[in-house]
């Protein structure tokens, strides 16, 4: 397990960035960054108790959050919501909230939490077996999706799960920032081989339908970068 290091102690980045994403962004990057500021009282506290990085956890989502920006007005998820809700994951699994998260990413998290969490935390989750009914379970992690604060704690634990998992302590800042980013959103149940091939493609977009396509890790490392510098 590695331990999260304060990233002024690392050597400085190989990793150089000429697209200015928050320019390509433009307003939904300006909605994004107000959501930070103003969330920060409550999501930095929670952060710092479970010995988690406040940059680099946002860095991790940043890219959720253009996103949410960008399709709030437009997403109509009632009926994807019933539908997992009736059916499960092989029919609906979508992305829900501020921080975009899917249905089977909650829950593997719940699935995991035990084994990464200690006694004493406050973060608990219910697991499948002590719902009577599959569809109250399911009906409980869309709740638990449409509240940012919960939606957190499923970030740390996110977090913690890749402590456990991955080696990359010795990696350099970018690096890593890059890699917990790439596992966020292509999936935490892959191997670190995986994972690392999928940090330079280009996948990430804010619209209903095809568009241009970036790299998701890079924009995660761009805020990260910037958010050091406005310090």
């Amino acid at each position: 397990m590695f331990a999260f290091l304060p990233f002024s102690l690392l050597p400085e980045s190989s990793w150089s960035q000429d697209t200015d994403y928050q320019n390509i962004f433009g307003d939904n990057w300006k909605k994004a960054a107000s959501f930070e500021k103003e969330n920060r009282n409550w999501i930095e506290p929670l952060l710092t108790q479970n010995h988690i990085p406040y940059p680099v956890a946002i860095a991790i989502i940043f890219p959720e959050l253009i996103r949410y920006s960008a399709l709030r007005d437009k997403m109509e998820i009632t009926l994807l919501k019933t539908l997992y809700i009736n059916l499960g994951e092989t029919y609906a699994n979508f992305s829900i909230g501020q921080f975009q998260m899917k249905p089977s990413f909650a829950e593997m998290i719940r699935e995991k939490a035990p084994a990464v969490i200690g006694r004493r935390s406050q973060i608990v989750f219910k697991n499948r077996s002590e719902y009577d009914d599959i569809k109250d379970f399911r009906q409980s992690i869309v709740s638990d999706l449409e509240d940012p604060e919960i939606q957190l704690k499923y970030l740390i634990v996110f977090m913690k799960i890749c402590e456990k998992n991955y080696r990359i302590n010795r990696k350099d800042e970018a690096f890593r920032i890059k890699f917990l980013a790439t596992a966020y959103n292509y999936g935490f149940n892959k191997s670190s081989e995986q994972i690392e091939n999928m940090m330079g493609k280009k996948y990430f977009n804010t619209a209903l339908f095809r568009t241009d396509n970036y790299c998701y890790s890079e924009v995660s490392l761009f805020w990260y970068n910037h958010h050091q510098t406005d310090k």
